[in-house]
């Protein structure tokens, strides 16, 4: 039973002088004391061993903690951490691992560790996760899209992303001076030339890939169709479509560009250049179970074409060619398709209802008419 709380030197100091009275009940002080014997034969033997000393307060810390995490391993976690000061405990672990470190503490005891040194901010309510989807091959589906552009000390940094959905590999990231068609074709070309063709690319609705008041077709999305690249925009209002890519943003925002500035454009380069290969080599991904991106991603086998294939249909396509302002001629009647195809034949394609066809630009549906209402 513990002492009562009024002065408890004194307490323990009083029962000791009166438990050395010549026939004192030893029991029967106990119950005045409100203590348990073991208790009081603890107090007496420290007593006659340091006297009045012996009746402080002793730390109860063990001597000995064999279950430690080792000095080595601690500040393995801090010069990891020091590095890459976004990295939590999971990412710790999965990173040690890979390094070959032994007796590893537990992605909770790493997280104390963190938080003893000082290195947590205080934990943030988070919101419940998205449920995840993701293509089960790599190149089934590219996500492509532009950071928010920020200042630099001379001009402006506009970051084009394109990650692969399935493994998460960073395919490309560039630190452009413009969002213009001509820029990103030109990345496109070099990423394409290293990792192939994928199957199809998920793109926002803004320039240069979309025309938010009108088709979302554009010269740039009329070149990656000739490459035999299917095209997907994503839902307007609706950035989780791009899920992966925001995410991989917000990654980039907190590792890389969270208060630092860049001189200008190959300055900014290089800090993205080192980062990719952190991101796609070393940092363990928390959706991969912990494994980095390499270990899923592999290039396309479908090789970057130098020179644009021919547009070829069917013999059962109706074939016609879309006229300058972005229109063709069907039976005598006008229908709108998108200026980006003018110039260029497609193929309509009849469907099981009475009076409708489908427009597809080689592989892509692009339209549908109605021969019942066409357009004024």
């Amino acid at each position: 039973m513990p002492w009562k709380e009024v002065s408890t030197m004194s307490q323990r100091h009083e029962f000791v002088r009166l438990a050395h009275q010549p026939g004192t009940s030893l029991r029967g002080l106990c119950r005045r004391f409100g203590i348990s014997p073991p208790t009081a034969y603890k107090w007496l033997a420290r007593y006659a061993v340091a006297g009045a000393e012996g009746l402080q307060d002793r730390s109860r810390r063990p001597h000995q903690m064999p279950h430690r995490t080792a000095t080595a391993v601690e500040q393995a976690i801090l010069h990891i951490r020091t590095a890459h000061p976004a990295w939590g405990g999971r990412k710790l672990h999965a990173r040690l691992q890979t390094l070959g470190y032994e007796a590893i503490p537990a992605p909770s005891t790493i997280t104390a560790i963190l938080r003893r040194h000082g290195c947590l901010a205080p934990a943030a309510r988070t919101a419940a996760a998205w449920q995840r989807f993701e293509h089960a091959t790599p190149n089934a589906l590219w996500q492509m899209d532009f950071k928010g552009h920020f200042a630099l000390g001379t001009g402006r940094c506009h970051p084009l992303t394109i990650l692969d959905d399935c493994s998460r590999f960073a395919l490309c990231l560039q630190a452009c001076a413009n969002e213009q068609t001509a820029t990103v074709q030109a990345h496109l070309i070099t990423t394409f030339r290293r990792y192939g063709l994928p199957l199809r690319l998920l793109l926002d609705n803004g320039a240069p890939w979309g025309d938010r008041a009108g088709s979302p077709f554009t010269p740039l999305t009329v070149w990656c169709i000739r490459l035999g690249i299917g095209i997907s925009h994503a839902r307007p209002a609706h950035p989780q479509t791009l899920g992966k890519d925001e995410r991989f943003h917000r990654t980039l925002k907190t590792e890389v560009l969270h208060q630092r500035t860049f001189l200008d454009l190959a300055h900014c380069q290089q800090h993205f250049d080192r980062w990719r290969d952190q991101y796609n080599l070393e940092r363990p991904h928390e959706a991969l179970a912990l494994t980095v991106p390499a270990t899923r991603y592999q290039p396309s086998p479908r090789v970057f074409p130098e020179t644009l294939p021919p547009i070829e249909y069917g013999t059962t396509d109706i074939v016609r060619k879309v006229q300058a302002q972005g229109a063709l001629s069907y039976r005598g009647r006008l229908f709108r398709i998108c200026k980006a195809f003018r110039g260029y034949p497609v193929a309509l394609r009849p469907t099981q209802h009475d009076g409708h066809w489908r427009v597809y630009f080689c592989h892509q549906h692009v339209a549908d008419l109605d021969l019942h209402h066409p357009e004024p």
